[in-house]
Formats: C-alpha cells, sequence, structure tokens
C-alpha cells in the first residue's frame, strides 16, 4: 500500500504517522473519493483532479460543470463558485483563480 504524505512530510514522519492513524485503502479517481479537503486545506493540485478532461478557455460556470461531471464533493463546487465570472484560459490560470480565493 503506498503511503501518501503531505508536502513538507519526510517518509519517516508519514509511517510514523500510518502506524497511530492507520488509513484505509481508496480506489484512486475523483468518483471514489470519500473525503475532500475542506475549502481551506483542499490545494490547487486537488481541485486540478476534479476538472480533469476540462476544455479550456472556459468560463466559471462550465468549470463548475466540468467539477459536478467528475462528481466533485459540494465542498469544491462551492470554491469554484466562489471564481470571478470571467474566462479562464488555461489550468493554471485557475490554480491562481483559487489561490486568490482560499
Amino acid at each position: 500500500m503506498e503511503t501518501r504524505r503531505e508536502p513538507g512530510i519526510t517518509t519517516e514522519e508519514a509511517r510514523r504517522e500510518q502506524m497511530v492513524r492507520p488509513e484505509t485503502q481508496v480506489e484512486e479517481g475523483p468518483a471514489a473519493r470519500r473525503t475532500v479537503p475542506s475549502h481551506t486545506r483542499l490545494s490547487a493540485a486537488d481541485l486540478q483532479v476534479y476538472l480533469k478532461g476540462m476544455d479550456y478557455p472556459a468560463g466559471r460556470q462550465e468549470i463548475v460543470a466540468q467539477a459536478r461531471k467528475n462528481n466533485a464533493p459540494e465542498e469544491v463546487i462551492s470554491a469554484i463558485e466562489t471564481f470571478s465570472d470571467r474566462t479562464y484560459r488555461s489550468a493554471a490560470d485557475v490554480s491562481t483563480e483559487f489561490g486568490k480565493v482560499r
């Protein structure tokens, strides 16, 4: 089983955390995610998982629609709905906007 770890946490710290708080193995992919980090802990990379297959340029509502299509939790949808109503030219553009609203 692969050990996931937060950025900046050493492998040894991750192992200790795994021993203290073992996690159940969960299939990869947006449809299989059981929990999502809170709005303040959701990273731009986490957000991009739910935008897989997004065609750019896209408006906020198109981004929301793609996230829903990828079974994003309501917390993710809420985060996207706080974005400015404009055209996003790339995933990097969306990540930048996410950094502003987070």
